[in-house]
């Protein structure tokens, strides 16, 4: 390792000359309180940035190994000290000087769900964050005064800011870690109660906008649970936590529109993952295994069984292995579901708003002038029960014209003025006041999910002479010569996600995708991978990544279903 003193001297010495001097820098450099890697360099100033690391030894660091001894407390110090490491940044780092990203400092510090990153790396021994660096130029000549003002002036203040525990915000901290460990606590006791989900009274659910992930600040109305539904955990550190308790089994939100129907389930299908403190929704939890569903018209199937829910399509198609470049709403939800299950969803989320009608619901009068033998279609209606009793898979379904589903019904919520109530007994009434015009259609059975192995072959990453991995944005994954369209995935967050799926797919296509292995399979090894090696493992690159964030293993499978050149042995 060389001294500090090395890399000044360096920079002086490549001032004012052409950008391409810059790759001199990279090394790992002693500045005494911690240590700096230069991983990669830019190739040129509208490039990614450069990727470099910090390294604070535990001896100054001095964070208590309290806030690192398990998984979840480890993720939440880490995401914690990125957002630290973040307003650090905005404090003392002078920004953009020059051409394109010149002067810029920056982390992947995450938005409001507390999520497994790769920006900051913590043990016993050191804390690490991996951050981005725009080298300076003007044009493309080497502007050496200002990025020896970028690593000798700013760095060192940010990390003296946010990599001491002595010089952050510690009962700040503290509460962000004790929280996610309580929101963790919650989602893991949820089974143990009969639920698949939890409102704390209290929450605020609505966004500022629809394209901000914001709590709403005027207007607010507070969640509070019906009294029926009622129910109480009490937490590791921050006691007694009630609301409102969503049993396993059919369950549907109900109400007028505008009323708060959809903003409560979107609520619940981003509660698979814990929110910052403050966000409104740190205390709505949902089980692990919720998947949302919806039509996707146009997306690519691959030998998916639908038969549950489609059967005796015109020119006998085989819908036990159903294929098609172009599904229809209808042929797409059905494959959302079954693809779904096969990687181990337990709680389907669905609004009826983004679904197929012909795929919900079927009425009397449409059962009488097309008779069954003439529709290929079962309605999830007749399914969903089935779904629950025979696979233990809960549903819940915001549902505002069809009161079909009030039969099929556990529990029913009016929301009312984004206040719930509990309907369920007035529901049951109106079934038998009001009986049903339709005559149920039961479908195929479920039974066991049919494993599918991917060909090998069908994954090439290579576009021309270039292996062309990556994600564009929250939506997209390049895989080779191809886009996967991830716009309809509704429970990715973040685009370091994304990121992580794209090589996630690359490295399963070299490891595990042997034409042995189901998806199920491969997926399940890479999760192991994940939780044994952390993110690292997934990079294709000597250098450390610094912007992964952890996906799910649904949206993993997602992406890799919708890949158009998969095939299925």
């Amino acid at each position: 390792m060389q001294d500090s003193r090395n890399l000044k001297e360096k920079i002086h010495r490549i001032n004012n000359k052409g950008y391409k001097a810059y790759q001199d820098l990279k090394g790992e450099y002693d500045f005494g309180h911690y240590q700096l890697f230069i991983d990669h360099v830019q190739g040129d100033p509208f490039a990614s940035p450069s990727s470099l690391r910090v390294q604070v030894k535990q001896k100054r660091a001095k964070f208590p190994a309290v806030f690192f001894q398990d998984k979840p407390r480890k993720i939440a110090l880490c995401d914690y000290l990125a957002r630290c490491f973040e307003q650090a940044v905005k404090k003392f780092c002078a920004g953009n000087r020059g051409t394109g990203k010149s002067g810029l400092i920056f982390i992947d510090a995450g938005q409001q769900q507390v999520l497994e990153r790769s920006a900051i790396m913590i043990n016993s021994d050191y804390v690490e964050a991996r951050f981005f660096c725009g080298l300076p130029a003007r044009g493309r000549t080497v502007l050496g005064n200002v990025a020896q003002a970028m690593l000798f002036q700013e760095l060192p203040k940010i990390v003296d800011h946010s990599l001491l525990y002595d010089s952050i915000k510690q009962k700040e901290l503290a509460e962000h870690v004790y929280l996610a460990e309580d929101q963790e606590f919650i989602r893991e006791s949820l089974p143990e109660q009969g639920l698949v989900a939890f409102v704390a009274d209290g929450s605020v659910l609505p966004r500022r906008s629809g394209v901000s992930d914001l709590p709403l600040t005027r207007g607010v109305i507070p969640f509070m649970s019906p009294p029926s539904l009622m129910v109480s955990f009490k937490t590791p550190n921050h006691g007694q936590i009630k609301g409102m308790g969503i049993p396993q089994g059919v369950t549907l939100i109900v109400g007028g529109g505008f009323h708060g129907k959809s903003t409560l389930l979107h609520a619940l299908e981003r509660g698979v993952y814990n929110h910052l403190p403050a966000d409104g929704r740190e205390w709505v939890i949902t089980i692990k295994e919720a998947v949302k569903i919806r039509a996707e018209e146009g997306r690519r199937v691959e030998k998916v069984d639908i038969s549950p829910f489609i059967n005796n399509l015109p020119f006998g198609q085989d819908t036990r292995r159903f294929s098609t470049e172009n599904a229809s709403g209808s042929t797409s939800q059905a494959a959302n579901i079954i693809e779904a299950l096969e990687v181990g969803c337990k709680l389907l989320l669905i609004d009826e708003d983004t679904s197929a009608t012909n795929f919900m619901i079927r009425d009397g009068r449409m059962q009488a002038l097309v008779s069954k033998e003439k529709e290929p279609i079962t309605p999830f209606l007749d399914q969903v029960r089935p779904l629950y009793e025979e696979q233990g898979v809960s549903s819940i379904l915001v549902i505002g014209g069809s009161g079909d589903y009030l039969d099929v019904a556990d529990q029913v919520i009016m929301m009312n003025e984004y206040k719930p109530v509990d309907v369920s007994r007035e529901a049951k009434e109106i079934c038998q006041n009001y009986p049903a015009l339709r005559t149920p259609e039961r479908g195929k059975g479920f039974g066991k999910m049919e494993a599918r192995v991917p060909f090998p072959g069908s994954f090439d990453p290579q576009r021309g002479r270039k292996t062309k991995v990556g994600a564009k944005g929250l939506d997209l994954v390049q895989f080779g010569r191809y886009q996967i369209d991830l716009d309809d995935v509704e429970q990715l967050v973040d685009p370091s996600q994304t990121r992580a799926i794209a090589d996630i797919i690359y490295y399963a296509w070299k490891k595990y995708f042997d034409g042995k292995r189901s998806l199920s399979e491969a997926i399940s090894c890479i999760e192991n991978d994940l939780d044994q090696y952390g993110l690292d493992v997934i990079s294709p690159y000597k250098e450390k990544n610094g912007d992964y964030a952890r996906p799910r293993s649904f949206e993993i499978a997602a992406a890799i279903n919708r890949l158009r050149s998969l095939d299925i042995i």
